[in-house]
């Protein structure tokens, strides 16, 4: 299954040293149970586990899962943290240090997908077991899972089991049944109406949000939307004139390379005419769209200029510069309790600093970011592109459309993987026209522990190759160096573990193979000179424009530059796994009190934006110590 990679604006990110190489996950043996009555193995199962919870016989419980292989993946449910546990001594560890453990596990039988039925339970057919989702609850909410069972010495046993908070009671969010009235009718001569409101609501003359967004990308939009829905009032602030511009100031060809279904927005997704491949400025107006849908509150033309954290009041002083449209600047200073930076999962952008920069004398020297497309009927002029992930191509795509001659510079090697192979064999079923609602997709995705997924992502790749495979042998001759991702487990793993190093062809791929767009492959750039570079093994290049693919730092960077050194050192590493196989610092607590992280692509922010969310509700309602 793939990534829009795009939208966390990926070239070839990179990521802070750590993220660990996750093991592969062991699977178990395959049941040869074929006319098992699987609702009623569900149901024994979870009534043992609703008898062991009530008797806190967590020894039991344990004793549910398979000895070894076997998962317990808990978002927030009982310790309002992301963990991911394995083996049967570990679950039972994790059930002796739960705050809030079930207290009541129901079997979901609500679709002929949720309900318990005999499948394949690693996606490729080679072990049969028994799958279905669950509902729950604990002492403070309610949540969803997804449970696999495998035989183990002819009893049934748990494989996986996933747990995932999804609201808080007497915070449930106010939708459906629960809509409020949105109007006051007459008697008061003080009421406003619903523009006087939401004009006051979005200015905070005479409050303070509890939440300030930095960035109104994705990550910003669905964390904003997830607390509009639990009550708490937060404020986006972007330097940007529009919501959207983060995506509609970008390269002129831009699209993202994901299919609709694996990219719909939370309470809102794009509707049954959107097209497969979302352009860059009709997402902006999407975006756009999405804040006036939803109420959410922001501020455009605006910039941080200095924020301080006070250890006593647990809260933080912000002053923001607001630019008025003629172009005036107004200060405010405002005390939100969080601060979420939402700036995209990467940092500042990596921007190499080379010898001779200042020397070049062509038309253009700039990093992808700031490219605004090539020159039209360019033909007979020269472009280099130094970097050759997903913004390196587009970019090269666009120059050998204007009638450029192009050539990327490749200095290490790319993985690579044809848009196709990705909704037609990686997505297929799952996040697709005839796929199971995107909620329950992200559950039964999400709920998948890391090795695990990392095991399948390689079967997966090796079926994506051979659907590539012209185009990869043909790449190869090019002399275009590919790998295959960290254990051979592809595009995707390569994105969780180090952020960067990928390709999804959408076209740029075959102008390779086919020579309209040359390679430099394995040298470093010595020197930048006034009408080309040079490299480390003393060749030359000719370039009337240079444009520099290659990436962002990482997102602690940022923090740095927006919070200081004091802020950033008490930060952990942002992205990338840990040893359970869960993301780092990301969308939990990052190590400064009040400071959060959110990134990531639009499928990854649409889940975790409530993980997020409801722990910043448990921290205000006192729920979360």
């Amino acid at each position: 299954m793939g990534g829009d990679w795009n939208s966390s604006v990926a070239s070839s990110q990179r990521v802070e040293a750590g993220s660990v190489n996750i093991p592969l996950g062991e699977l178990p043996a395959t049941s040869t149970s074929e006319n098992v009555d699987a609702s009623k193995v569900a149901e024994e199962i979870v009534s043992k586990l609703n008898d062991n919870l009530s008797r806190k016989d967590y020894t039991s419980i344990a004793n549910l899962f398979l000895e070894e292989k076997s998962y317990w993946r808990d978002h927030l449910a009982l310790t309002w943290e992301l963990r991911t546990l394995k083996g049967r001594k570990n679950v039972q560890k994790y059930l002796e240090s739960s705050s809030t453990p079930p207290t009541k596990i129901e079997v979901d039988a609500g679709s002929k997908y949720k309900a318990p039925h005999f499948e394949s339970i690693d996606a490729w057919g080679d072990v049969k077991g028994i799958q279905y989702f669950i509902t729950f609850e604990t002492d403070v909410g309610r949540g969803r899972g997804v449970v696999r069972l495998a035989e183990e010495n002819s009893e049934w046993k748990i494989f996986t089991l996933s747990t995932l908070l999804e609201e808080l009671k007497g915070f449930e969010e106010p939708s459906g049944k629960r809509r409020t009235k949105g109007v006051e009718h007459g008697g008061n001569p003080e009421r406003k109406n619903w523009k006087e409101r939401r004009d006051a609501e979005t200015e905070f003359k005479d409050s303070d949000p509890t939440v300030l967004i930095i960035g109104s990308g994705q990550g910003g939009l669905t964390v904003a939307a997830r607390l509009k829905m639990l009550g708490i009032p937060s404020l986006m602030v972007d330097n940007n004139e529009r919501v959207g511009d983060n995506w509609r100031k970008r390269y002129h060809q831009l699209v993202l390379h994901d299919a609709v279904w694996y990219d719909h927005m939370p309470y809102v997704p794009f509707p049954p005419h959107w097209p497969v491949f979302t352009p860059k400025d009709k997402l902006a107006d999407f975006f756009e769209s999405y804040v006036k849908l939803l109420e959410l509150n922001v501020w455009t033309s605006t910039t941080l200029t200095s924020t301080a954290w006070d250890e006593s009041k647990k809260q933080w002083t912000v002053t923001l510069e607001r630019r008025d449209p003629d172009g005036t600047a107004q200060s405010r200073t405002l005390h939100p309790k969080h601060m979420v930076q939402a700036t995209g999962h990467s940092g500042k952008k990596n921007f190499p600093n080379i010898e001779g920069m200042d020397s070049f004398r062509g038309d253009r020297l700039c990093h992808s970011s700031e490219f605004p497309g090539a020159t039209p009927k360019s033909s007979g002029k020269k472009a280099i592109v130094v970097g050759c992930c997903n913004s390196g191509h587009d970019i090269a795509q666009d120059y050998f459309e204007k009638g450029y001659h192009t050539t990327i510079v490749q200095r290490s090697t790319t993985c690579v993987i044809s848009s196709e192979a990705i909704t037609d064999i990686g997505n297929k079923d799952l996040y697709d026209e005839n796929g199971p609602p995107v909620e329950d997709a992200d559950l039964f995705f999400w709920g998948l522990p890391s090795e695990l997924l990392k095991a399948q992502q390689v079967k997966l790749t090796k079926k994506q190759n051979a659907h590539d495979r012209e185009l990869l042998a043909g790449l190869t001759a090019a002399g275009f160096a590919l790998d295959q991702g960290p254990d051979d487990a592809g595009l995707m793993i390569k994105y969780y573990q180090r952020g960067g190093g990928y390709y999804i062809d959408v076209g740029a791929s075959r102008l390779i193979v086919d020579g309209h767009i040359r390679i430099k492959q394995g040298q470093e750039i010595a020197a930048v000179l006034p009408h080309g570079l040079e490299f480390a093994d003393g060749s030359q290049l000719e370039a009337d424009e240079i444009v520099f693919a290659t990436g962002y730092q990482n997102m602690r960077t940022q923090a740095r530059e927006i919070f200081g050194d004091a802020v950033a050192e008490r930060v952990g590493d942002v992205w990338g796994y840990n040893e359970e196989g869960e993301f780092r610092g990301m969308w939990q607590k990052s190590g400064h009190p009040g400071l959060w992280f959110m990134g990531g692509n639009l499928a990854a922010a649409r889940y975790y934006s409530r993980v997020l969310a409801l722990q910043i509700k448990g921290l205000e309602e006192g729920i979360l110590g």
